[in-house]
């Protein structure tokens, strides 16, 4: 029983401690020491390189090291009737809510002004409103959307959600589809982006998206960075239909020293960071999956890639 681990970001060792103490008799090899790859049964993987996945002809299941399978979706060598899993985990969901709610807040609670007024010295309240009487929207109702989205409506504020298809949450005001689009940007004062990568979604975060949004609302982005056309944001920012973003996930990554993005104090940036695959809970779920592939017994978690997630 052979598993190849392939991911330039996350610690190995880790991993191998995890799985292996889940799993007897598991072997665990690293790319791109192989070995023989007609051995290999399953791999946990992050972002392999195109026409990789198709080297191994025993494969019976494909698991991402993350939350979204889009780094997976695009190879178009992946092996067709091989499962796909993503990783839903509780400890993945609880950090990514984290970081929304951190940065919900501070554009609630104005923390961006209040670090300029710092700046220049100057000590002057600010109008503040309510929980309630601010709009939050959030741009997915997965796992991670639903999340994020019952702990702002436990503190109170007005969340509404936008998907493919109807959800439905308590105290979550719920849109879908093209249609629903439009209202649902309309009321959205912090637009919170969560969505899966998909034909469907690439560049949504665009110049017609934020005319929609209320003038001066804030964007944060911590799906994917092909969500957003990034030569739409500073536009945006300096005409005032945006007044700050947050972006955790970039189209290049790392992103580069010379992008503009890092010197705007409108921008926040951070890499790639609000929530990262634990190995001590996330193994779990690795490990019962490799116990189901064995078993013949149905796989957790098994992507569609008809749709993307």
């Amino acid at each position: 029983m052979v598993l190849l681990f392939l991911s330039k970001v996350d610690r190995a060792d880790w991993w191998r401690q995890e799985l292996t103490a889940r799993v007897p008799g598991l072997e665990m090899r690293f790319w791109p020491e192989t070995g023989a790859r007609e051995d290999i049964e399953f791999a946990l993987v992050w972002k392999p390189p195109k026409g990789e996945m198709r080297r191994y002809p025993n494969l019976k299941a494909i698991f991402s090291l993350g939350a979204g399978v889009d780094h997976l979706l695009r190879d178009p060598e992946l092996p067709a009737g091989v499962p796909l899993c993503r990783i839903v985990d509780r400890a993945l969901t609880t950090q990514m809510s984290e970081y929304v709610l951190l940065h919900v807040l501070r554009y609630h609670r104005q923390q961006p002004l209040f670090d300029r007024q710092q700046q220049a010295h100057e000590w002057r309240d600010q109008p503040q409103l309510r929980a309630h009487e601010r709009p939050v929207g959030i741009m997915g109702m997965g796992v991670l959307g639903r999340d994020a989205a019952a702990k702002l409506v436990a503190l109170d504020f007005a969340v509404a959600g936008w998907s493919r298809s109807p959800k439905s949450l308590p105290g979550v005001e719920s849109f879908h589809g093209a249609d629903g689009l439009a209202p649902f940007l309309a009321r959205s004062e912090i637009l919170v982006c969560l969505l899966p990568l998909t034909q469907a979604t690439e560049g949504i975060l665009n110049r017609d998206t934020f005319a929609r949004l209320p003038e001066g609302a804030a964007l944060i982005n911590v799906a994917r960075g092909g969500h957003l056309v990034e030569d739409d944001l500073i536009p945006a920012l300096d005409a005032g239909r945006l007044s700050a973003a947050t972006l955790d996930v970039f189209r290049r990554e790392p992103l580069p020293a010379d992008h503009a993005f890092w010197a705007d104090p409108r921008i926040t940036v951070t890499p790639h960071v609000a929530s990262i695959a634990d190995p001590r809970s996330v193994a779990d779920q690795v490990a019962e999956n490799i116990r189901r592939a064995r078993a013949g017994a149905p796989l957790l978690n098994v992507v569609d890639p008809a749709v993307g997630y």
